[in-house]
């Protein structure tokens, strides 16, 4: 006969020890990365020797600091949160409200849901505000107003309603009339919605935040284009963004899917770099394309998606579950909550494995934006110039640069390309 004490007794526990070593780890990594900075952050590595002065060095490793320190706490916030709202009994209460209504299952499912994001999302705008005012002001890098930064937090809003929304919609009605098979099908939704995005972002979402032009240096523009063609790509156009009214970051981008599929670059990387450097970065780019990696990001992730919802149905179908935090029968929105808050930690200790098919990715693009632009000088300046103006870290630690970069650190980069150079002219 089961003991239904011991089972509640254990599925809590292994919840709390899985939660706590998974945030303990993470506080653990981001100490050792910052110790490390603090050590080696006033050296300048070979390859930046000539690049950058003691001055600009000492402003990197300050951010360096200054950010992991705030998104460590940021981090630890959020865990905090979500025990809260888990142990507190918040979510029985919830339900026992929301019943009061006698709505339908959709409607209750999404209040419920709604409801909870609603409160994250106004927890952690705190700490937002004191990330964008705060930090990034200090550096110089915050240009945002207070208005345009309340606008686009309305923005998303609205935006994350009617997406969302419809996405929960959608989930729970079919949780509703296909209760053995909703996973598979919700799959199919997510799958369809994820290509939909991708399509529909660059032309109805994206201008909603930022203003796009069509690149007004029209050398840079053909050249562009020559480049892509020379691979066989073709895109429906190059792009500007006006990212300066927010941010003094540097960026360059793909976006987009089918005829939506165009090239976007800030204002400020095109103020600030010169042509050669924003080719080959385009080049490194365009090798993500010609290497199909987006296209086997979206297979690996669909994949992916597809067993973590079958893992959510088999939590929501579980009595345990509802029983181990507070619930008097089985409610299917409230065990998605449950099951995320669940495997989320779980998930966290599975980030190396993508992070290092990430990083061969680059070395990838890397490598064929080399046999594009048949040198790799423009790419290892505009690296170098990418690390100056965004404060990038140089001396990252390596165990936490293997569990978390997506790229290879930059020393690191810059070396290989300059070492695949010298064996070919060698």
């Amino acid at each position: 006969m089961i003991n239904h004490e011991i089972v509640f007794n254990g599925l809590l526990l292994a919840f709390l020890s899985v939660f706590v070593l998974s945030a303990l780890v993470r506080w653990c990594l981001g100490e050792i990365n910052i110790r490390h900075v603090q050590r080696y952050g006033h050296r300048v590595p070979d390859v930046f020797r000539g690049e950058i002065d003691g001055e600009i060095l000492a402003r990197m490793s300050d951010y360096t600091v200054e950010s992991s320190r705030f998104g460590r706490w940021e981090s630890l916030f959020e865990d905090a949160l979500t025990l809260a709202i888990i142990l507190t009994g918040l979510l029985p209460w919830l339900e026992v409200v929301i019943g009061f209504f006698g709505l339908s299952f959709i409607a209750s499912g999404l209040l419920f849901l709604g409801g909870l994001t609603l409160l994250s999302s106004v927890a952690g705008l705190p700490l937002s505000y004191y990330q964008t005012f705060v930090i990034e002001k200090k550096y110089g890098f915050s240009t945002i107003s207070l208005g345009l930064w309340i606008t686009d937090l309305l923005k998303s809003l609205v935006i994350s309603l009617i997406l969302l929304g419809s996405l929960l919609t959608a989930l729970l009605a079919l949780m509703e009339y296909s209760p053995r098979c909703w996973w598979f099908l919700v799959w199919l939704v997510f799958a369809f919605f994820q290509l939909l995005m991708l399509y529909l972002y660059p032309v109805v979402i994206a201008p909603l935040f930022n203003k796009y032009e069509e690149i007004k240096d029209e050398e840079l523009r053909e050249a562009i284009v020559s480049l892509m063609a020379r691979v066989g790509l073709k895109t429906e156009g190059v792009y500007q963004m006006d990212a300066g009214k927010r941010s003094r970051h540097t960026n360059a981008y793909f976006t987009g899917l089918g005829k939506t599929k165009r090239i976007v670059l800030y204002d400020t990387l095109l103020s600030s770099h010169t042509r050669e450097e924003i080719l080959s970065v385009l080049a490194h780019e365009i090798g993500h394309w010609r290497k199909r990696h987006i296209l086997k990001q979206l297979i690996f992730m669909e994949a992916a998606s597809l067993g973590i919802f079958y893992l959510i149905f088999r939590f929501v179908d579980w009595p345990y579950l509802y029983q181990t935090f507070g619930f008097s029968q089985n409610l299917p929105y409230a065990g998605l909550f449950l099951a995320s808050a669940l495997l989320g930690p779980l998930g966290f200790f599975l980030t190396p494995f993508g992070t290092i098919i990430m990083r061969r990715f680059e070395r990838e693009a890397d490598e064929l934006a080399y046999a594009l632009t048949g040198t790799v000088a423009p790419l290892c300046s505009a690296l170098k110039r990418l690390a100056k103006d965004n404060l990038s870290n140089l001396h990252p630690h390596p165990f936490y640069a293997w569990f978390y970069y997506s790229h290879p650190p930059l020393t690191e980069r810059i070396s290989h390309l300059q070492g695949m150079e010298k064996k070919n002219s060698s």
